[in-house]
């Protein structure tokens, strides 16, 4: 660290990435940025964030390197473009949604470089994560976490520590559990609403029906608003997104004997959405996957 200044550097500047950078830099951390797409890292210059232009760049001297990318094999990509200003002893924390191999491999990765990998998924879309409110599920050892508790405290509302290492993947898989709950609830919202509009059932009815009950939830009527007054874009999570975690849940459950059968059919619903011009609307469009064409 330069003058006691936790120096960190947000690889991938997304959905997610974004807010998170901006986040950093206004809670006082120096922080660098870079994107495949420049242009989408250029706004936060405005809040003091150093954008980078490769990789290499963004992470040289940082004490921590955050990636927030697409999946596995686009965050080991980054991560091998950067590895030349890597320094030995950093702290790594991986928030990309990888699943089981790609996380693997990204702990090779980190071992053979030297870096403190801390497997740091995070709960939550666009809306928590530009408001500092995400749930922060982390494995790493203990001694990184007063090191990272300025960053945690900058994203998220909360940390869940679940495991003292990294290398287990332990946050990685409560991350795909927690997913695997969201996207069948997606889709539990979008084909209900789907069937009201084949039956001639007014929505209102069906959200009136269970409405104070066990059967009501506060992402039952966020997602059925997006849905009923065309919210759909920008997405909070896109349909393709969806469709890459929900292949991940899958491979999981194959790789621990589990079928998932209902996650399954939901990757292909999100498919069929993407198929239809709904990829880069929010997942909700799993809606539009209930009717031909």
């Amino acid at each position: 660290m330069s003058d006691n200044t936790l120096s960190v550097a947000v690889l991938g500047t997304g959905i997610m990435g974004f807010p998170l950078a901006r986040n950093l830099a206004r809670a006082g951390l120096d922080v660098r940025a870079w994107n495949r797409s420049p242009g989408k890292a250029a706004p936060l210059t405005a809040d003091g964030v150093r954008v980078a232009g490769s990789p290499a760049e963004a992470v040289r001297g940082a004490d921590v390197v955050l990636t927030m990318l697409y999946d596995g094999p686009a965050a080991l990509d980054v991560m091998r473009e950067a590895a030349s200003g890597l320094r030995a002893g950093a702290v790594w924390v991986q928030s990309t949604t990888a699943g089981l191999d790609g996380f693997a491999a990204l702990a090779g990765f980190a071992g053979a470089h030297g870096l403190v990998l801390v497997d740091a998924p995070v709960l939550g879309t666009k809306r928590p994560a530009e408001e500092g409110k995400l749930t922060v599920l982390a494995a790493g050892p203990e001694g990184v976490r007063d090191i990272l508790s300025p960053v945690f405290d900058a994203i998220g509302g909360r940390t869940v520590w679940v495991a003292d290492e990294a290398a287990g993947g332990a946050a990685t898989r409560l991350k795909l559990v927690v997913n695997s709950w969201v996207l069948t609830v997606t889709h539990g919202t979008a084909e209900a609403l789907a069937l009201a509009k084949g039956l001639g059932v007014d929505p209102a009815g069906f959200l009136g029906a269970v409405e104070g009950g066990p059967l009501d939830m506060g992402y039952l009527r966020a997602k059925s608003r997006l849905i009923l007054e065309g919210g759909l874009t920008p997405p909070s999570f896109a349909t393709t997104t969806a469709e890459k975690d929900a292949r991940l849940i899958v491979a999981a459950g194959e790789q621990a004997g589990v079928r998932m059968d209902v996650t399954a059919a939901g990757a292909e619903r999100f498919r069929r959405a993407a198929e239809q011009g709904h990829g880069q609307e929010d997942m909700a469009a799993s809606y539009f996957a209930s009717f031909d064409g």
